[in-house]
Protein backbone atom coordinates (compact mmCIF):
# COMPACT_ATOMS: atom_id res chain seq x y z
CA UNK A 1 0.00 0.00 0.00
CA UNK A 2 1.55 3.33 -0.83
CA UNK A 3 1.57 5.97 1.79
CA UNK A 4 1.46 10.11 1.77
CA UNK A 5 4.65 11.44 2.69
CA UNK A 6 4.97 14.95 3.60
CA UNK A 7 8.21 16.47 3.32
CA UNK A 8 9.16 19.39 5.03
CA UNK A 9 10.84 21.82 2.73
CA UNK A 10 13.20 25.18 2.35
CA UNK A 11 15.96 26.04 1.41
CA UNK A 12 18.68 23.78 3.33
CA UNK A 13 21.02 21.28 3.28
CA UNK A 14 19.10 19.14 5.65
CA UNK A 15 16.01 19.17 3.69
CA UNK A 16 17.74 17.83 0.75
CA UNK A 17 19.00 15.37 2.80
CA UNK A 18 15.21 14.05 4.11
CA UNK A 19 14.11 14.21 0.45
CA UNK A 20 17.58 11.57 -0.58
CA UNK A 21 16.89 9.55 1.85
CA UNK A 22 13.22 9.36 1.06
CA UNK A 23 14.42 8.37 -2.41
CA UNK A 24 16.91 5.63 -1.21
CA UNK A 25 14.90 4.41 1.60
CA UNK A 26 11.58 4.39 0.14
CA UNK A 27 9.28 2.33 -1.85
CA UNK A 28 8.61 4.50 -5.54
CA UNK A 29 4.60 3.59 -5.13
CA UNK A 30 4.31 6.55 -2.73
CA UNK A 31 2.60 9.44 -2.56
CA UNK A 32 4.99 12.52 -1.37
CA UNK A 33 4.23 16.12 -1.09
CA UNK A 34 6.93 18.64 -0.92
CA UNK A 35 5.70 21.30 2.00
CA UNK A 36 6.96 24.45 2.22
CA UNK A 37 5.67 27.44 4.77
CA UNK A 38 6.23 31.20 3.45
CA UNK A 39 7.00 33.15 6.04
CA UNK A 40 4.93 36.21 6.00
CA UNK A 41 7.62 38.79 6.03
CA UNK A 42 6.72 39.53 2.08
CA UNK A 43 3.85 42.01 3.42
CA UNK A 44 6.34 44.34 4.89
CA UNK A 45 7.01 44.83 1.15
CA UNK A 46 3.72 45.92 -0.17
CA UNK A 47 3.47 48.29 3.40
CA UNK A 48 3.65 51.84 2.44
CA UNK A 49 2.49 53.47 5.68
CA UNK A 50 3.47 56.72 7.16
CA UNK A 51 3.84 54.90 10.48
CA UNK A 52 7.20 53.03 9.59
CA UNK A 53 10.23 54.61 10.59
CA UNK A 54 12.23 56.63 8.16
CA UNK A 55 15.27 53.82 8.64
CA UNK A 56 13.00 50.53 7.95
CA UNK A 57 11.86 53.37 4.67
CA UNK A 58 15.52 53.49 3.43
CA UNK A 59 16.34 49.70 3.95
CA UNK A 60 12.77 48.58 2.48
CA UNK A 61 13.52 48.43 -1.20
CA UNK A 62 16.98 45.98 0.26
CA UNK A 63 14.73 43.90 2.32
CA UNK A 64 12.21 42.72 -0.40
CA UNK A 65 15.35 41.74 -2.20
CA UNK A 66 16.08 39.23 -0.06
CA UNK A 67 13.08 38.34 0.41
CA UNK A 68 12.93 37.69 -3.50
CA UNK A 69 16.18 35.71 -3.42
CA UNK A 70 14.80 33.60 -0.34
CA UNK A 71 12.02 32.96 -2.41
CA UNK A 72 14.27 31.88 -5.45
CA UNK A 73 16.18 29.62 -3.62
CA UNK A 74 13.08 27.60 -2.11
CA UNK A 75 12.33 27.49 -5.97
CA UNK A 76 15.65 25.62 -6.80
CA UNK A 77 15.29 23.35 -3.66
CA UNK A 78 11.89 22.22 -4.88
CA UNK A 79 13.07 21.93 -8.22
CA UNK A 80 16.46 19.89 -7.01
CA UNK A 81 14.31 17.86 -4.51
CA UNK A 82 11.50 16.76 -7.56
CA UNK A 83 14.53 15.96 -9.62
CA UNK A 84 16.22 13.79 -6.57
CA UNK A 85 13.01 11.82 -6.59
CA UNK A 86 12.09 11.67 -10.48
CA UNK A 87 15.65 10.31 -10.96
CA UNK A 88 15.10 7.46 -7.82
CA UNK A 89 12.45 6.12 -9.76
CA UNK A 90 8.98 8.30 -8.34
CA UNK A 91 6.56 8.90 -10.84
CA UNK A 92 6.27 12.95 -11.08
CA UNK A 93 2.08 12.31 -10.80
CA UNK A 94 3.39 11.24 -7.28
CA UNK A 95 5.11 14.22 -6.43
CA UNK A 96 2.97 17.17 -5.56
CA UNK A 97 4.59 20.61 -4.25
CA UNK A 98 2.74 22.68 -1.72
CA UNK A 99 3.48 26.43 -0.81
CA UNK A 100 1.38 28.02 2.15
CA UNK A 101 1.56 31.97 3.88
CA UNK A 102 2.84 30.84 7.65
CA UNK A 103 -0.80 31.28 9.03
CA UNK A 104 -0.25 29.68 13.09
CA UNK A 105 3.77 29.10 12.83
CA UNK A 106 5.84 26.98 10.86
CA UNK A 107 6.06 23.65 12.88
CA UNK A 108 2.46 23.98 13.36
CA UNK A 109 1.69 24.60 9.72
CA UNK A 110 3.59 21.67 8.91
CA UNK A 111 1.75 19.61 11.51
CA UNK A 112 -1.64 20.92 10.65
CA UNK A 113 -1.06 20.03 7.14
CA UNK A 114 0.31 16.31 7.96
CA UNK A 115 -3.16 15.77 9.67
CA UNK A 116 -5.51 16.23 6.69
CA UNK A 117 -4.17 12.40 6.03
CA UNK A 118 -0.51 11.89 5.58
CA UNK A 119 1.12 8.93 7.12
CA UNK A 120 4.64 10.43 7.72
CA UNK A 121 6.21 13.76 8.07
CA UNK A 122 10.25 13.80 6.92
CA UNK A 123 12.20 16.56 7.35
CA UNK A 124 15.74 17.50 7.80
CA UNK A 125 17.19 17.90 11.64
CA UNK A 126 18.54 20.89 11.99
CA UNK A 127 21.96 21.23 13.19
CA UNK A 128 21.86 23.75 16.22
CA UNK A 129 24.18 23.51 19.49
CA UNK A 130 22.30 21.49 22.17
CA UNK A 131 22.17 24.68 24.48
CA UNK A 132 20.73 27.11 21.61
CA UNK A 133 18.41 24.37 20.43
CA UNK A 134 17.18 24.24 24.27
CA UNK A 135 16.81 27.93 24.72
CA UNK A 136 15.46 28.64 21.32
CA UNK A 137 13.97 25.36 20.39
CA UNK A 138 13.89 24.24 16.33
CA UNK A 139 11.13 23.50 13.79
CA UNK A 140 11.81 19.91 13.60
CA UNK A 141 11.85 20.06 17.99
CA UNK A 142 8.01 21.74 17.69
CA UNK A 143 7.14 19.15 15.46
CA UNK A 144 7.99 16.68 17.12
CA UNK A 145 6.30 17.87 19.97
CA UNK A 146 2.95 18.69 18.15
CA UNK A 147 2.75 15.96 15.99
CA UNK A 148 0.36 13.45 17.38
CA UNK A 149 -0.78 10.69 15.75
CA UNK A 150 1.33 10.73 12.98
CA UNK A 151 4.83 9.71 12.75
CA UNK A 152 8.17 12.10 12.27
CA UNK A 153 10.80 11.01 10.69
CA UNK A 154 14.24 13.06 11.18
CA UNK A 155 17.26 12.99 8.78
CA UNK A 156 20.32 14.47 9.92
Amino acid sequence: MDKKILVAIDDSENAIRAVEFIASSFTKDNDITLFNVVQDTAALCEMNSPELTPYFKSQQSSFCLLEEKKQELVNQAVGKAKEILMDAGFDENNITVKSELKKSGVARDIVKEAESGYHVIVMGRRGMSGIKDFILGSISQKVFNSAKNISVLFVN
